[in-house]
């Protein structure tokens, strides 16, 4: 007979977070434009206003 072993704390860990990953809602638009630069590549194609 084979005995089940318990799975490790870091699997378990690892598990967990990406459950917890999983079920977090998305970021903000702007917070996502704002880790990609999308702001700063507008700035770049629009031309420079007084």
């Amino acid at each position: 007979m084979e005995q089940v072993k318990a799975p490790t704390k870091e699997v378990v860990r690892r598990w967990l977070r990406a459950e917890l990953e999983q079920r977090r809602p998305p970021p903000d638009p702007k917070q996502i434009r704002r880790e990609l630069g999308w702001d700063l590549a507008r700035m770049a194609r629009e031309p420079y206003k007084r």
